[in-house]
């Protein structure tokens, strides 16, 4: 990928994670761009194909294009940050992401957005905000 894909990209994300929205300056290295439709699913490195990701989100989502959701056991499509709008699908309680749709709650948990560290963060986050 060039460096002018790559700084669109970021760009456009506004230098946050278009999965979990943590900011990249939160961390000590670069996020990284993930292929929304992953390559061996013949996804294509194009603007519209993809995404901003934190390590985390990145490497939990990995080539995944679908998830269970918690609630009725049935296999969802995971979060589009390029065809989807984040607030119909998530909501934040507290340092919390809680999936609000089905697509949301398949991609909270195959991202595992809640483990113990991005909740660390997120608090870390709000103390901050709050000062």
């Amino acid at each position: 990928m060039n460096r002018e894909l790559s700084r669109f990209v970021r760009e456009r994300a506004g230098y946050r994670c278009e999965y979990c929205c943590l900011p990249e300056s939160s961390f000590p290295l670069h996020f990284q761009i993930d292929h929304v439709r992953a390559e061996k699913h013949r996804g294509e490195t194009i603007e519209n194909n993809l995404a901003l990701a934190c390590t985390h989100c990145n490497r939990h989502k990995g080539p995944n294009i679908a998830g269970f959701d918690a609630e009725t056991g049935q296999t969802i499509r995971l979060f589009n940050p390029r065809s989807d709008i984040w607030e119909e699908h998530f909501a934040v309680d507290g340092p919390r992401i809680v999936g609000i749709t089905a697509i949301g709650r398949a991609t909270v948990g195959v991202l595992e957005m809640n483990k113990a560290d991005r909740l660390l963060v997120r608090t870390a986050l709000l103390r901050e905000e709050e000062e």
